[in-house]
């Protein structure tokens, strides 16, 4: 039977972020990754999968593994697609905490979070574009693994 899904992401020396906001927005979206998602990658007929994301020398790298550690393939991403959706959502991110933190009401909190979603729902979008034809994702797979980009990028 063909698993073909995600059952672990590892982020190798990936630190606690420096936001408990962020933080906590990085394990939600780890969680929510793991309990559901749809990861396939081209040609490869056998799963279930893991991923090891990770920035190297300013590249998103996705080294796809099998259940039991064991490399299969590598995409490598430039990440200069993705800085401004990434910058942008970094400071969604810093003005809903800070709403939320300073009390600004339930209005301007749901506005940012509106803001936020359009964000998620951009960076998805064109992760599945640019993992065209070497991995096919739900969107709400990319949805998570763009939460995670964000993370590993606001670590550097």
């Amino acid at each position: 039977m063909v698993d073909r899904r995600l059952i672990r992401v590892d982020m190798p020396e990936m630190a606690p972020l420096p936001s408990a906001y962020a933080e906590a927005d990085r394990l939600q979206a780890m969680r929510d990754l793991l309990a559901d998602n749809q990861f396939a990658p081209a040609g490869m007929g056998v799963g279930p999968y893991g991923l090891e994301l990770t920035l190297r020398e300013g590249r998103l790298v996705f080294d796809i593994r099998d259940a039991d550690h064991q490399p299969l393939r590598a995409i490598v991403l430039a990440l200069g697609p993705f800085r401004r959706l990434i910058k942008d959502y970094h400071m969604v991110v810093d003005s809903h905490e800070m709403a939320v933190t300073q009390g600004m009401g339930e209005a301007r909190i749901q506005a940012i979070d509106m803001g936020r979603r359009g964000l998620h729902n951009e960076g998805a979008a064109l992760l599945m574009e640019r993992l065209d034809g070497r991995v096919a994702l739900d969107h709400e797979t990319a949805r998570r693994l763009f939460t995670l980009i964000c993370a590993l990028h606001q670590r550097i």
